[in-house]
């Protein structure tokens, strides 16, 4: 009888230390399981070299929204008693981003991939690059700066990009991976347009103190940014 409880325990026991064997190698052959896989920017590099035959798949287009405002001119510092009004000249170029910040290049050929995959789905155009100038009247108020800011209407564009090798990469000769891209889109989608606004605050007292030095005291003038 006590021997078979001794055998019984030591079953066990020998039945634990199996087990933690197998659990220990499943936790050893996790990383190298993982080490099989590619990157998500292996992948999209592949795309863009061409050595993966790409295609970007059942795209989505988001709602459009107005970005941030963004600073596209000079600054005009008043170091006058009075308001100053100058025509200021100003430029913006807003390119395209995916879901880990990574840019889309205009031109490129990641960008032509997801433009025709648009296109075939929506009937019109994608473009991943905004470029936009101007000028505008400016009037800065005495101890103040003034400069313009304008924000872009942008769009997002969902999809899976399926990457297919001649032969096989990683074991396998199709990838796949889920991509979200944020754009500039054209204005007035959506009911949403671009703006562009005059803003001022009051200068420090740095930029005061700039202003009394020299042949800057007593009037107007334009810094870059």
């Amino acid at each position: 009888m006590t021997l078979n409880k001794q055998a019984l325990r030591n079953g066990a026991r020998l039945a634990a230390l199996s087990a933690a064997a197998l659990g220990l190698m499943a936790a050893m052959a996790a990383p190298a399981a993982a080490d099989d896989q590619p990157t998500r920017k292996q992948l999209i590099a592949d795309c863009s070299s061409g050595e993966g035959k790409c295609s970007f798949n059942d795209p989505v287009l988001g709602k459009a929204f107005l970005g941030e405002f963004r600073q596209v001119s000079n600054s005009l510092y008043n170091c006058s008693s009075s308001d100053a009004t100058q025509s200021m000249g100003w430029s913006d170029s807003v390119g395209s981003s995916d879901s880990v910040g990574v840019s889309v290049t205009a031109g490129g050929k990641i960008a032509g991939i997801v433009d025709v995959s648009v296109t075939a789905s929506y009937g019109h155009t994608w473009s991943s690059n905004h470029e936009e100038n101007s000028s505008l009247n400016m009037t800065v108020k005495p101890g103040e700066v003034g400069w313009i800011s304008r924000a872009q209407v942008m769009q997002t564009v969902s999809g899976t990009w399926q990457t297919h090798y001649d032969s096989p990469k990683w074991g396998h000769y199709y990838w796949y991976v889920p991509d979200t891209i944020t754009g500039p889109a054209p204005n007035g989608t959506d009911g949403k347009s671009n703006a562009v606004v005059v803003k001022s605050r009051k200068m420090t007292a740095e930029e005061k103190a700039s202003c009394s030095a020299g042949s800057k005291s007593g009037r107007a003038f334009v810094v870059k940014r």
